[in-house]
């Protein structure tokens, strides 16, 4: 399956060095590009996209802004935004995921890892490390803004193992890190990840992860860093 993909950058020679670099991929495909984040918005609507990469800095409309009418957007449901920008800050990072957008990276990032990161988002996962995770959500409690999206009781609906995976989810491990330390496969991982997605309405694990430090279920202040690799 090729995974279409939207090019939202105001810069034509960046436009054009990820347009080569993403159609050199046999299951990735550029698709359509956008020079705005209005036209990210209307292409994204139209060029039937599977993940838009997308500047902050843009005119007409930034990349956050075109990210959250995005995400917003119910017949974009099945839509990814994965952010790339040179600006590599937390703000930055939190209203992205605020916005809805299930992956952030610098342009600094080596083109393998750009791609690998079009295909983790496509496939509904985040991208953020453990370590990045721990960092940004510290800072996310840290400045709040907003009503809480997932409150303490909201976590109910989840089964104790769901419940459990939300946790690791949150720690920034991987489905396969999750089916390793709990001892099963990791499509029984990743159904436990997806089913507790579905109860909590998170769009992506970014938002999943999210909901887990937003409704305490675990806390920036004792949370033990998961192991790096």
């Amino acid at each position: 399956m090729t995974i279409r993909v939207l090019i939202a950058d105001d810069q034509a020679l960046i436009r054009a060095g990820f347009r080569v670099l993403i159609d050199s991929a046999p299951d990735l495909e550029v698709v359509a590009e956008a020079a705005t984040g209005r036209a990210a918005v209307e292409l994204a609507r139209t060029a039937r996209a599977d993940v838009v990469v997308m500047d902050i800095r843009m005119p007409d409309m930034d990349g956050l802004e075109a990210t959250r009418e995005i995400c917003a957007d119910e017949d974009l449901a099945g839509v990814k935004v994965l952010v790339v920008t040179t600006f590599e800050i937390d703000e930055y990072v939190i209203e992205a995921l605020r916005a809805g957008a299930s992956g952030f990276v610098g342009k600094g990032v080596e083109p393998a890892e750009l791609l690998s990161a079009i295909r983790t988002v496509a496939l509904g996962d985040s991208l953020l490390s453990a370590r990045a995770t721990r960092g940004l959500i510290t800072t996310f409690l840290a400045q709040p803004t907003g009503p809480r999206v997932t409150t303490p009781a909201q976590l109910a609906v989840l089964t104790e193992r769901e419940r459990e995976v939300v946790v690791l989810v949150a720690l920034g491990l991987s489905n396969d890190d999750i089916a390793e330390r709990l001892g099963v496969s990791p499509l029984t991982a990743k159904t436990h990840v997806n089913r507790a997605m579905t109860k909590l309405c998170a769009r992506d694990r970014a938002q999943l992860v999210v909901a887990a430090y937003q409704s305490g279920l675990v806390s920036a202040q004792n949370a033990p860093l998961p192991p790096t690799g």
